[in-house]
């Protein structure tokens, strides 16, 4: 099946091309406009922070992500001007439709005003710049505007640029690997043309998607630089092995070499691609949309880059040809076997002759990089790692130094009282004065602001709404730390009459609900995930332990990987190399992805070198003749294309948006591990060590099964 249509990829490649240069342009057409329905969302369905968000909308005709926050710094000024200030504020927010105010409050020489809207996150974005405006026109022009729909109205063309720095990085660091690996050849253009369609096939098919679904704002960045990473890793791994071909069958034609290396190659891009997609769903099986939006997005990348492996890429090494990996200048670096190096030599005969040696003594460094690991903390989201040059990060700086930034993601307490008209009994409104002195006395909470009317009453009466301004960022354990105390202590213990319920919402308590939702489905997730790919992979390589030894292996890659984010930013190592945040906890989402990612690229290049050396275990050679041989002929082009992988995902580094660097860093040292510490030392040793057993399997009636 598998060579039958390889061969009708060949037959027809003209229309093969020609219908992938149509796929391309209108990918990089459609996504133009994506990032205009992209979300910063971190709603977790069925939670408490999601019927608060749904009774906010509904009775309130607000939303969370809605709130405007304006800050006005006066100084010293009477009650009157203080007055007059206020109501040029408030006049300024007419321009914002669908919104009221929520909050007016003069607090250590600043006027506070919050303004609520009933419209989406990216439809309130297109106001903040004419609100802008029109209080500068207000003589206002000290005026700072903030909150979730200033955010994201100024992040975007900051992610923009970014992504755009991103890619050159990306691509120049490649380019220039791939001339050091391949030489001066057209050879090198394969890898960044298939890549390149790769990309924007998948652009173009998250394009499609984010009118169905909800998309994260952080998915083009992703997608590109990691689907970059992936496609030429695995174009190079088939134009290497296509070099082999043509050495080994200098008279062949052009297709029968193909053939051969598409038979070889193209299964083990297909068998790679498999694990990675899968190891990428398990992202699906959180039952929120932030994540899923990721995991739909990323599981495009391998699934795309199988799909054009097995079509796009056979027409490319046929045009190609042989006379395409020919210079009389420079050949790179890969066209030497790795047996003739005299590095290799040294390297073969060192885990031939001493492997418990160099298995234990590597797996001792890797445990040092990974103990950091304890320390660990994370967040749901922050909004302290903002570009310094934004209105909205200025607003935010200011509040820091002066009342604290709880102010712009306030906690919003609904208290559904069951009847209509309820909030109107004086033993109703005492409950609610008391509840909201009880929390306006922890030294955690800024202020609490609550009413008898309109925006703190619905209009039925059965709804009261309090709002908890907090001193710390959203994130913060302090914020979390408060939320649980509302959820536990304070309204539990409010003294509403019986039958009342109580909603939290919010953005500090969506990111509690986010927390507990992740932390208790990742288990049960990740182990089936774990247990699916166990079966692939025994599958693929015909053994009981080899998959078993696959997963060990990722998991000391993943620990080592969490080791040395706690390194770089908890303890600022990053912050002096690369000039990226020092922060005392790591994004969730980032942390997740950066597992799940590195779990499918670190089996990626174990199936790449396993593959291999099951080929020569199969020829008939000993477990060790095996182990060195596959080893000597994936070496260099594993380290190749780790390298690659390391430079697309830099480009995250040079970004000012601390969960992307935390992924970037995160994911650039730890492949950069993985490639050298883990699939240079401990894989063949651990494999030499086992011996026969790597290819045990019960019933097996021969070595050809």
């Amino acid at each position: 099946m598998f060579e039958r249509l390889l061969s009708l990829g060949i037959r027809f490649r003209v229309i093969l091309v020609a219908l992938w240069t149509v796929i391309a342009i209108t990918g990089a057409i459609s996504s133009i406009n994506l990032e205009s329905r992209l979300t910063t969302s971190l709603e977790v369905p069925k939670s408490g922070s999601q019927q608060a968000e749904l009774i906010l909308n509904q009775k309130f005709h607000e939303k969370s992500e809605g709130l405007i926050t304006i800050i006005n710094h006066f100084g010293t000024l009477s009650k009157a001007d203080i007055e007059a200030l206020k109501k040029k504020t408030s006049a300024a927010t007419r321009i914002v439709p669908n919104s009221h105010l929520v909050q007016q409050q003069a607090l250590a020489g600043t006027l506070f005003t919050v303004l609520a809207s009933n419209s989406s996150l990216q439809q309130t974005s297109e106001y903040i710049e004419p609100l802008r405006s029109e209080l500068k026109s207000r003589g206002l022009s000290n005026a700072l505007v903030s909150g979730p729909p200033a955010i994201y109205s100024d992040v975007r063309p900051v992610l923009a640029s970014d992504l755009r720095r991103g890619e050159l990085i990306a691509v120049g660091f490649a380019l220039i690997l791939l001339i050091v690996a391949l030489g001066f050849t057209w050879a090198v253009f394969i890898p960044l043309i298939f890549a390149s369609t790769v990309v924007l096939f998948v652009l173009g098919v998250v394009n499609v998607l984010s009118h169905h679904f909800t998309m994260v704002l952080y998915i083009p960045n992703i997608v590109e630089l990691i689907g970059f990473g992936l496609s030429v890793d695995y174009s190079l791994l088939a134009v290497q092995r296509f070099r082999e071909e043509v050495r080994k069958n200098p008279g062949a034609n052009r297709e029968d070499l193909v053939v051969a290396t598409m038979r070889t190659a193209g299964r083990t891009i297909l068998t790679s691609g498999i694990t990675v997609a899968l190891a990428l769903a398990t992202l699906l099986f959180f039952p929120i949309p932030f994540i899923q939006s990721l995991g739909i997005a990323v599981i495009l990348v391998p699934i795309g880059a199988s799909l054009l492996a097995l079509t796009l890429l056979p027409t490319l090494l046929l045009i190609l040809g042989v006379r395409g990996l020919g210079s009389r200048r420079f050949q790179g670096f890969l066209s030497q076997k790795d047996g003739q190096s005299k590095f290799f030599a040294k390297l073969s005969t060192l885990l031939l002759t001493k492997p418990k040696q160099v298995f234990i003594s590597t797996l001792m460094i890797l445990a040092t990089f990974a103990a950091p690991v304890l320390a660990l903390q994370v967040t749901p989201s922050s909004l302290t790692t903002l570009p310094s040059d934004l209105e909205s990060s200025k607003a935010l700086t200011y509040l820091t130094s002066r009342v604290g930034d709880g102010i712009i993601t306030p906690v919003s307490i609904i208290v559904d009282l069951g009847n209509e008209n309820a909030s109107a009994s004086a033993a109703s409104t005492e409950a609610r004065r008391q509840l909201a002195k009880r929390i306006s006395r922890n030294p955690e909470v800024l202020s609490v602001a609550q009413g008898d009317f309109a925006p703190y009453v619905d209009s039925t009466g059965r709804y009261y709404r309090i709002f908890v301004f907090g001193k710390h960022d959203v994130g913060s354990v302090q914020m979390q730390n408060l939320v649980l105390r509302l959820k536990k202590a304070y309204l539990p213990q409010a003294q509403f009459a019986d039958g009342f319920k109580f909603y939290i919402g919010g953005a500090p308590a969506q990111g509690v609900d986010l927390l507990h939702k992740l932390r208790s489905s990742a288990p049960v997730i990740f182990l089936l995930s774990i247990l699916i790919i166990a079966l692939l992979l025994g599958k693929a390589f015909h053994s009981i332990l080899l998959p078993i030894k696959a997963i060990a292996l990722d998991l000391i890659s993943i620990s080592v990987a969490l080791g040395l984010l706690v390194i770089f930013f908890k303890y600022g190592l990053g912050s002096k190399l690369f000039g990226t945040y020092q922060l005392p906890q790591i994004e969730v989402w980032a942390l997740l992805f950066l597992v799940v990612i590195l779990f499918g690229i670190s089996m990626d290049y174990e199936v790449f070198m396993v593959s291999r050396i099951r080929e020569s275990w199969v020829l008939g050679g000993s477990n060790e003749i095996a182990v060195i041989d596959g080893f000597g002929r994936t070496m260099r082009v594993v380290t190749t294309a780790a390298m690659i992988f390391v430079a697309a995902v830099s480009g995250f580094i040079s970004g000012h948006f601390a969960g992307l660097q935390e992924l970037g860093v995160g994911l650039a040292a730890a492949i950069l591990i993985d490639a050298t510490l883990i699939r240079l030392l401990l894989l063949p040793s651990a494999m030499i060590l086992l011996g026969r057993l790597n290819w045990w399997m019960p019933k097996r009636k021969s070595r050809h099964l």
